[in-house]
């Protein structure tokens, strides 16, 4: 009986160690150290901006530049309150925006301000008189809002959008997305704009963006392919009913 209680309490003596190793293993495994996950919450997709009416005046009053739009700023900055950078998009609305620039021969400027001139948005276009072709040329947004770490400013001069021919406006239906910056691009929405040439206070001809004359295309095409399996489809039905006449014919 001795040996046998020998024996228990030395098993003992060695599981007991054993077991309370492999919990304080398995312990350590289970538990890591805490990690703070950062976590971008992805902005709400706003409405479509309202169209506004901006146009600029020369020194004598008369209309030099006039701009049908909507736009929508795609925006990302420090955000004072998150401490990292964030992604807005923001609809500048036309009742709350007041617009001014400049004329020149060879160049234009539609400047937009809002929020109480925490918000600048310009655009520059450029005519070429040999050409008679104008573009966007340069587009520069300064902006100070509540959540921002620092003040925001962005400006590129080297822009080739939005390109007409003196004396016609440039329309576009279509929503179309100008690149400025890694941080910023504005999004345009419906849009008829001349800064050259106006006559009086009224667009010229307008001429369409090849986006407006892709969706036009579309539609046609499709016509004329079920216009085209239609027109297989019959002379199918035709040939297969001559051979069958044919076929009795020599019966």
């Amino acid at each position: 009986m001795t040996q046998i209680c020998g024996v228990q309490s030395w098993c003992l003596g060695v599981t007991l160690p054993l077991i309370l190793a492999a919990a304080l293993h398995q312990g350590f495994a289970t538990v890591a150290p805490p990690t703070t996950a950062q976590t971008t919450t992805a902005p709400k997709e706003p409405e479509r901006p309202e169209r506004g009416n901006y146009l600029v005046s020369s020194s004598n009053g008369t209309t030099c530049l006039l701009a049908y739009m909507g736009l929508q700023l795609n925006i990302s900055f420090t955000s004072f309150s998150q401490n990292q950078t964030v992604r807005d998009i923001v609809n500048l609305q036309p009742n709350f925006t007041k617009s001014s620039g400049s004329c020149e021969a060879e160049n234009a400027t539609l400047r937009l301000t809002t929020d109480g001139d925490k918000t600048n948005l310009t655009f520059v276009f450029a005519l070429n008189t040999t050409s008679r072709k104008y573009h966007l040329r340069e587009v520069s947004l300064s902006a100070l809002w509540p959540d921002m770490k620092e003040p925001f400013f962005v400006q590129n001069r080297s822009l080739d959008y939005l390109r007409g021919t003196l004396g016609y406006s440039y329309m576009c239906r279509e929503e179309q997305t100008l690149s400025v910056a890694p941080s910023l691009s504005v999004n345009t929405f419906q849009v008829q704009l001349q800064p050259f040439g106006l006559t009086g206070d009224k667009f010229g001809a307008a001429e369409e963006c090849q986006l407006d004359e892709d969706d036009m295309l579309i539609p046609i095409i499709v016509g004329a392919a079920l216009a085209g399996l239609v027109l297989i489809v019959l002379l199918a039905y035709l040939i297969g009913r001559k051979r069958s006449h044919a076929g009795y014919q020599t019966i």
